[in-house]
């Protein structure tokens, strides 16, 4: 942890600072100022002025868009448009230093060759976490969830400095973890597959076929 950290997320104290981030952040698309005001429930000039403070935080990106979909004479000054920044912040008092920790046991279970014992754990670790129920889980470990045409998508990854370093290895165990959970469920209707996407978690739930 920085002071940088702190500071950055010190911005989110405002509510609704906070209400129009979380907003943004949940989008798969660019937000406009009109559409982030209206959902925050404030007006236009005040969700500005918040939004572009969230873009000087860090936590926030911008650009310029039209968002009319037209191109041409007649179709407008392209707007001011806001998404989440791909860069992440983590706060611990005192600092803690897990990721370093994660890498290096990653790195041992690749040279010893344990990838069926790891995902063994992580399946053990699912069915343990999972028994609250599957959508509070993933709540509760980041990976927020969304529905998309039936199937459930995870929107974030919680491991992902770990999977750009061992993308196959660290893919596997989550894949093993959300199995775990959905067999903690008893439900048989679900199943956990990999189907990454660019800036997404590589797992999906989807219903089986016949259900």
């Amino acid at each position: 942890m920085s002071h940088d950290d702190l500071d950055v997320l010190a911005v989110l104290h405002d509510p609704v600072r906070r209400a129009l981030y979380d907003y943004v952040a949940a989008r798969r698309q660019d937000v406009g100022r009109d559409e982030a005001a209206r959902a925050a429930g404030v007006g236009r000039t005040l969700a500005a002025f918040h939004l572009d403070k969230l873009v000087d935080s860090g936590l926030l990106e911008s650009g310029f868009r039209r968002l009319s979909g037209r191109t041409g004479p007649g179709s407008g000054r392209p707007a001011k448009v806001y998404r989440r920044a791909e860069g992440e912040r983590q706060v611990s008092v005192p600092p803690r230093d897990y990721r370093t920790l994660a890498l290096v046991l990653a790195e041992t279970v690749d040279a010893l060759g344990g990838e069926g014992a790891a995902e063994a754990a992580a399946r053990r670790a699912g069915e343990r976490v999972g028994a609250a129920g599957l959508r509070e889980a993933l709540l509760e470990r980041g990976y927020e969830p969304y529905e998309e045409d039936g199937a459930v998508r995870l929107r974030n990854c919680p491991f992902h400095v770990l999977a750009e370093e061992r993308p196959l290895l660290v893919c596997s165990i989550n894949l093993a973890l959300c199995q775990g959970m959905l067999s903690a469920l008893g439900d048989g209707g679900l199943s956990a597959r990999l189907d990454p996407r660019p800036g997404e978690c590589c797992v999906a739930f989807s219903k089986n076929n016949g259900d």
